[in-house]
């Protein structure tokens, strides 16, 4: 811009009060690319408001707001003494985590925005519908709710659904897994550089978010402590963070030397056996031999879960899973596997498992819309989209499941187990009938529906 209005005003005393029609033509020219400059600008920093409204009935009802207002905060959690697979090297694991939660509102909070980044590194930043740190509702102990990202992804990808779910009565922190996010991940120049530790730490993250929220004694934690349900939690992951779910909540990992192989490149035999041995690993670290999965959790959702098509689970590990799991995945996906997914939904021995299909979907059915920004690359703007659905379908449909799925499981309302059990798919919607997807079909533990 400065550049811009100093030529504007040196050709003005060119001029000498006697302008040529080439010379008016370059000032009005400078002045349209300085105001084009300025609108772009204010464009790419101003928040963005993601959601369009839609009438109440043409969204599934659990999809709906809850009565809490909600409110948020960023903090840092610093997991000691953590292993860097690449460098073979231990030292501190920051992990940065937003934290919705129901509040009080009083005078003086602000809206949050979420500052983000695509794929390519191009920033940008969302407009939030929760209310920066506001003071908590302190009138009920608050389940747990943790969310992990895919590889790469960040914290903010799915904040539709951590306001969601803490708008009806859930503490929900979703993680910046540390060598996984889009701001430390080069597509360019080194996609995988941090793969090797998001197969190794997806789970041990889940696993310290929720134990560090049940502990006292962090300062950075001291606005939630005491109200915080240290019996009752679940974990959400997408791709990569529904793999470190199904582990967190007992599906043991069983790579093979062949596998670790395939995935590093490395083809030193001992080399992939100590691999082996150091991602061989269950429910936030360990030893499959004396795993114990922590009794809080309740309910896992793994949403697109990357690994089955490579079996990289134990079967008996997954056969005595016992905590409820529910699967979204789009029969299209060429990430993740639909055949893949199918077989953890159906090798999963949890009483009660879930099993959503969105037919003619692949894997992008998580994140939120896609920002303004990301549609100037390709690669950018696939991450968001999905060439079937429309992104925000997709997010209402899986704020209305998971409701139900930690209603039901974490919070025992009868009413929400009685849904998640209906027989016909239409009986799932209270209130969504007109324009209701039908390119969605449901299982469950009980049989094919």
């Amino acid at each position: 811009m400065p550049v811009l209005v100093a030529a504007f005003f040196i050709d003005l005393e060119a001029l000498m009060f006697v302008p040529s029609r080439q010379t008016v033509r370059k000032i009005f020219t400078l002045m349209l690319v300085a105001s084009t400059a300025t609108l772009e600008c204010q464009a790419e920093t101003a928040p963005e408001q993601l959601y369009l409204a839609k009438p109440a009935e043409m969204r599934p009802a659990l999809s709906q707001p809850g009565s809490f207002p909600v409110g948020v905060r960023t903090v840092e959690l610093m997991h000691e003494n953590q292993l860097d697979l690449t460098s073979q090297q231990s030292g501190p694991r920051k992990l940065t985590v937003e934290l919705w939660y129901p509040a009080k509102l009083l005078s003086g909070h602000r809206m949050a925005n979420y500052t983000s980044m695509t794929k390519s590194q191009q920033a940008f930043i969302i407009q939030g519908n929760a209310y920066r740190n506001a003071e908590p509702d302190t009138a009920q102990p608050l389940p747990v709710v943790v969310i992990s990202h895919g590889y790469p992804g960040n914290r903010a990808l799915m904040f539709y659904l951590g306001e969601h779910l803490a708008s009806h009565g859930y503490l929900v922190a979703a993680i910046d897994h540390m060598h996984s996010t889009y701001a430390e991940i080069d597509q360019k120049k080194a996609p995988y550089a941090g793969f090797l530790n998001t197969l190794y730490h997806r789970s041990r993250d889940q696993q310290f978010v929720l134990d560090a929220l049940r502990q006292s004694g962090n300062p950075d934690l001291q606005f939630i402590e005491g109200k915080v349900d240290k019996n009752a939690a679940a974990v959400i992951g997408y791709s990569m963070g529904g793999y470190g779910a199904i582990n967190t909540v007992g599906g043991c990992f069983a790579f093979t030397e062949q596998s670790i192989a395939a995935f590093t490149g490395v083809k030193d035999s001992g080399a992939n056996q100590a691999l082996q041995q150091k991602l061989n690993s269950c429910a936030g670290g360990q030893l499959p031999s004396e795993v114990k999965v922590a009794p809080a959790w309740k309910a896992a959702i793994a949403i697109a879960p990357w690994g089955g098509q490579h079996q990289l689970f134990s079967a008996s590990a997954l056969k005595n899973i016992k905590v409820p799991v529910m699967y979204l995945a789009g029969d299209k996906d060429d990430v993740s596997g639909y055949d893949g997914m199918r077989h953890l939904y159906e090798q999963t021995g949890s009483k009660h498992k879930y099993f959503l299909t969105y037919h003619h979907a692949g894997h992008n059915i998580a994140p939120h819309p896609a920002p303004v920004v990301s549609r100037k690359l390709a690669g950018d703007f696939a991450h968001y989209q999905e060439a079937n659905w429309a992104t925000d379908t997709l997010n209402d449909i899986n704020r209305h499941f998971a409701l139900a799925m930690l209603d039901c499981h974490v919070k025992s309302i009868k009413a929400r187990c009685d849904l998640l059990q209906q027989k016909e798919l239409t009986s799932l919607w209270p209130g969504y009938v007109k324009g209701m997807p039908t390119a969605l079909s449901w299982e469950s533990s009980s049989g094919k529906q």
